[in-house]
């Protein structure tokens, strides 16, 4: 709760006081996500973007995975943002209704783990191709209701916690069980991950930030998955 305060005020200082609000919210728990969005509307008056960004990973074998493992990936990863659309879908519908000429968004961030299979990270790869399939159904089902829907599916952050942690990421996961032959240094397993992506580096977070920028602005594209993966993964 300390962390979301404190990015609350750095946001408010950066921008206007009052412009952001720090709320602790647990995507697994309906009565939890009901909880945060009923403050953010007592303060704001309404809402008019949902990003539904809560992730976990557990890369395992599907041979030695523990079902506690998988019950946790799926828990935050699908059910999270099946809670998250459902208890704010009626209030973006509710907006519609009063205006019918304002149109909302939800967007997930997903993964191009929900586009193509992931060796030894099937938990999480399944709960992001589930992500896919909710995204599609919820379009179909709340465009009525002037809601688009849409997914992002980021390529590798390599710069983040999850990848450069020097004690713990996967590029010195990596190096210590030999998974990239030839390998000597964590530089090494980093440049030969750089080098499956066409553009040659991963995702950034300005990526990611321009892309819901987009689909936002875009009033014609509701059920998508836009990759960007700098070319690793196409849509076919």
């Amino acid at each position: 709760m300390d962390g979301v305060r404190k990015a609350a005020a750095a946001i408010a200082a950066s921008v206007g006081s009052g412009r952001a609000l720090g709320l602790a919210m647990n995507v697994t728990d309906g009565q939890s996500v009901a909880a945060a969005l009923h403050q953010a509307i007592r303060a704001y008056g309404g809402l008019d973007l949902l990003v539904s960004n809560a992730g976990v990973l557990k890369a395992e074998s599907v041979k030695a995975q523990s079902e506690r493992d998988f019950d946790f990936v799926t828990a935050v990863n699908y059910k999270g943002y099946f809670l998250c659309v459902q208890h704010a879908a009626p209030i973006l519908a509710l907006q519609h209704q009063a205006q019918p000429a304002c149109w909302s968004d939800i967007i997930q961030i997903n993964s191009k783990s929900g586009l193509v299979g992931s060796n030894r990270n099937s938990a999480y790869a399944g709960s992001k191709f589930g992500g896919v399939g909710l995204t599609q159904s919820y379009a179909l089902e709340l465009v009525e209701d002037g809601i688009k829907v849409n997914a992002i599916c980021p390529g590798n952050f390599f710069d983040g916690p999850l990848w450069s942690d020097p004690q713990s990421g996967l590029f010195v996961q990596y190096l210590r069980t030999g998974k990239v032959p030839g390998a000597k240094t964590i530089a090494d397993v980093r440049r030969a991950y750089e080098a499956k992506v066409p553009m040659g580096r991963g995702c950034t977070t300005p990526d990611v930030m321009k892309a819901i920028y987009y689909l936002m602005e875009q009033k014609y594209e509701t059920g998508q998955a836009v990759p960007v993966t700098g070319g690793q993964v196409m849509l076919h």
